[in-house]
């Protein structure tokens, strides 16, 4: 096995493991691989290996590097997980499955105008900024039931998705993120990255958002 097919392997291990510990099935929380920065010879040992769902930041980095990857690939999902200009929704909705970073009016109605126009419907996150961080993107909790509201009416709604913050517990946040997206109905929860996607299996995700615990460390 290459040390991508390794790396997968050990990570989908870890990750079943952890939802059956909370009492659910195993594949019950999807594996996205967050492929940003890293090139095409980077991101095709694990396509090799079998992984079919990537997450990337910028439209320009997909335009870039997937039309190639993806070919003759139907089956791989590209999913949005960085921060969405409503400049940018027309290239989002037509290159991408999945949108985890809606958190604000402008954005819903942008992305309502263009999978209409182009009869695309990728299903969306709403984004929530569950640590009340004003440096990052995100829906305020408060703020939360207005959006939804408009959100729900226009937009295939799939869940919530949250950062935490950086270098506190987790588990708090994303029990949060659960108790929110209960309280409002929706089954989705994109949550947990490389230090903490087991605690978030355990607590409900059905995303984790999974980087350097499969590419390796960063330079």
């Amino acid at each position: 096995m290459t040390t991508s097919a390794i790396r997968l392997a050990e990570v989908r291990t870890r990750l079943d493991r952890a939802a059956a510990l909370a009492g659910r099935p195993a594949g019950s929380a999807s594996l996205i691989a967050v492929s940003k920065t890293h090139d095409a010879g980077a991101i095709q040992p694990l396509i090799d290996a079998g992984q079919r769902i990537f997450g990337e930041n910028r439209v320009q980095e997909v335009q870039a590097k997937w039309p190639a990857l993806r070919d003759g690939r139907p089956d791989i999902e590209l999913h949005l997980i960085g921060q969405l200009q409503s400049n940018k929704a027309a290239d989002a909705v037509a290159m991408f499955d999945a949108i985890h970073s809606v958190d604000r009016a402008s954005l819903v109605t942008a992305l309502a105008r263009n999978m209409d126009a182009s009869g695309r419907r990728p299903a969306c996150f709403i984004q929530v900024n569950i640590g009340d961080e004003p440096q990052k993107g995100g829906c305020p909790v408060a703020e939360l039931p207005e959006l939804l509201t408009l959100a729900t009416a226009v937009l295939p709604v799939a869940g919530l998705m949250a950062v935490p913050p950086a270098g506190v517990e987790a588990a708090p946040y994303f029990a949060l993120l659960a108790k929110l997206a209960r309280d409002h109905g929706l089954h989705g929860l994109s949550m947990g990255m490389s230090d903490d996607f087991e605690t978030a299996a355990m607590l409900g995700a059905t995303h984790v958002r999974v980087g350097s615990a499969l590419f390796g460390e960063r330079t």
